[in-house]
């Protein structure tokens, strides 16, 4: 059994997570900033719990994060405003990665997406920029930890049912794959599988949906 915190607790793909974790037989503390999502993440199982990740110090990430195994990142600003996507998806999210350690909690899950890189590519002007930029960053700044970590990228989500996933790892002899699509639930799955999973430690993980069974098509 995992004690297991996810940051970002009420998106779409954290309470599918929550629910696979809460039904094998797992603790999940769900950090959310909106009490009135509170209910539907009980539904999963999970306890709820009210944090802005945006205006939160490291320290109350910290006080958080005590006492749990391993942590999941599926916080985000949702786009549109710049100033706010660096403050939550670069600069909290750094705060948490040092929360993590200082809290003694080694094993961190970080939901980025297909094509995450600092040499991402997207034009300064466009409106995916300021994301590509703070995703990069928060990236970037995991790998230098001494954390236990895996990056996952997992391409455009749809609501369709999960068949299985199409798996490729950036630098890594694995054959590459273009920017798809993926099931919202093949996402949770693999957050959940990788948990699991300690060869998924120290790796950058890109996924489309595919015909490989989660858990051993990486």
């Amino acid at each position: 059994m995992m004690r297991v915190v996810i940051v970002g607790g009420h998106g779409k793909v954290a309470l599918r997570a929550a629910r696979l974790l809460c039904a094998d037989g797992h603790e999940v503390t769900a950090l959310i900033r909106n009490p009135a999502h509170a209910a539907e993440v009980r539904e999963t199982g999970a306890t709820p719990v009210i944090f802005d990740v945006e205006a939160a110090k490291e320290s109350a990430f910290a006080d958080v994060f005590v006492g749990h195994d391993a942590i999941v990142w599926s916080a985000g600003a949702g786009g549109g405003n710049p100033a706010r996507t660096y403050a939550v998806d670069r600069d909290a999210a750094k705060r948490s990665m040092d929360a993590a350690s200082a809290a003694g909690v080694r094993r961190y899950v970080m939901v980025s997406y297909f094509g995450a890189a600092l040499d991402h590519g997207v034009p300064e002007g466009d409106s995916f920029f300021a994301y590509a930029e703070a995703k990069a960053a928060a990236d970037e700044y995991l790998r230098s930890t001494a954390l236990d970590w895996t990056i996952l990228g997992p391409s455009r989500l749809t609501d369709e049912p999960a068949t299985g996933i199409a798996v490729s790892e950036p630098g890594a002899p694995s054959p590459g794959l273009a920017k798809g699509m993926v099931s919202r639930d093949a996402v949770a799955q693999v957050i959940v599988a990788a948990l699991g999973d300690r060869s998924t430690i120290g790796r950058q993980l890109e996924f489309n949906d595919g015909d490989g069974v989660v858990g051993s098509a990486w």
